[in-house]
């Protein structure tokens, strides 16, 4: 999608490699679609490739909409991820439930479209603000669910968290 695109470029503009990849059985990928557990397999191997190219960097994972929930349960458990970053989090869809999210102190940046469909900014502010302050909440103004015309409030929202806010310091660890 072109917020997965132009978050992929707001990471490289903030010094970091991203790789972006689509789960079994989307678009040209080979498999079907496996209920969120084989696409955490597809997320770890993601990780495995980067950790094997680039050793010396800290691993990042991040996804968009239903791939959010994915890379945000694969990353909670993953010692070798750092930070996380979710797009378009799905916080309206009743089967998915974010508190394990209280149980890590990793970072985490939350970018959300304030007329998300699957989960306005305000409704995901409330759900997101009693599990931590290691979340930061960008609510993006006007933009929908795949952020539509607003792809570059979200840009600037992920290189500004890693190039100079909370994301900076686990960059400059390294």
């Amino acid at each position: 999608t072109k917020a997965v695109y132009r978050a992929a470029q707001a990471l490289n503009d903030a010094g970091m490699v991203a790789l972006r990849f689509n789960f079994r059985g989307v678009g040209a990928s080979t498999g079907s679609y496996d209920e969120g557990h084989g696409e955490q397999d597809d997320a770890r191997a993601a990780l495995d490739w980067l950790e094997e190219r680039y050793p010396a960097l800290p691993l990042f994972l991040g996804g968009f909409s239903f791939g959010s929930r994915v890379a945000l349960t694969v990353g909670l458990d993953d010692d070798r991820v750092v930070g996380l970053l979710a797009l378009g989090l799905p916080v309206g869809l009743d089967d998915y439930d974010f508190s394990f999210l209280a149980e890590t102190t990793k970072p985490i940046l939350v970018v959300q479209g304030e007329e998300d469909e699957f989960g306005a900014g305000a409704t995901v502010a409330e759900v997101l603000e009693p599990l931590g302050s290691h979340i930061t909440l960008v609510r993006v103004p006007g933009a929908d669910h795949y952020f539509g015309d607003r792809s570059e409030e979200l840009r600037e929202a992920v290189e500004g968290y890693y190039a100079s806010g909370p994301g900076a310091r686990l960059l400059a660890a390294v």
